[in-house]
């Protein structure tokens, strides 16, 4: 990622190369086995010591670009199931499994979601939007995974499709299907 521009710090042109693809592959061997010999050649050094530590600076700024890389993409990925979970149609939907009777008799009365949810929220700015989920859930008696699908209207929402699958059970839980969508296993006229 960084060698082009180490290349041009050290000029060492031939690091430019890094940026074509598919050479950029090979170019992260070739600077890794023959750089140091380049760069010290190339350019004008007080001394060996001057050279060493800039390159010692160079590869302590690669290892920081990495860190910083690879920890923000861990915690825009791990920030996702938060901003879900904070969502109005995330809580009424589990609001709705964990007061159903039918979903108490088969999960168990503790009915909790796992932290990794599924699912797409979208908002937009005139108050509508819509919200799918698939929400892993366990409790005492078992567990299983919530299917849902909720609209927003100015501001409000409302639940179109609200399926929960039991681990073991052949047929769904249907708490609400408002566009009658058909849903296999389940009963006919929900």
């Amino acid at each position: 990622f960084l060698n082009w521009i180490w290349g041009i710090g050290n000029s060492t042109f031939i690091a430019l190369l890094a940026l074509i693809p598919v050479v950029n592959l090979i170019m992260i061997f070739v600077l890794g086995a023959r750089g140091s010999r380049w760069a010290w050649r190339n350019r004008a050094w007080r001394d060996a010591e001057q050279f060493r530590k800039t390159q010692r600076n160079w590869a302590i700024a690669g290892l920081a670009v990495w860190v910083v890389s690879i920890g923000g993409c861990a915690t825009m990925v791990g920030s996702i199931p938060f901003v879900l979970k904070g969502s109005d149609a995330y809580r009424m939907t589990m609001d709705a499994v964990r007061a159903d009777t039918r979903v108490k008799a088969t999960i168990g009365d503790d009915v909790a979601d796992n932290f990794w949810v599924g699912g797409n929220l979208n908002v937009n700015a005139n108050g509508a939007g819509d919200a799918q989920f698939s929400i892993p859930v366990h409790g005492a008696k078992g567990k299983g995974t919530v299917f849902s699908h909720l609209v927003r209207n100015a501001g409000t929402w409302s639940t179109r499709l609200l399926v929960v699958r039991v681990d073991g059970v052949d047929a769904p839980i249907v708490l609400t299907n408002e566009d009658h969508v058909p849903i296999p296993g389940a009963a006919i006229g929900i």
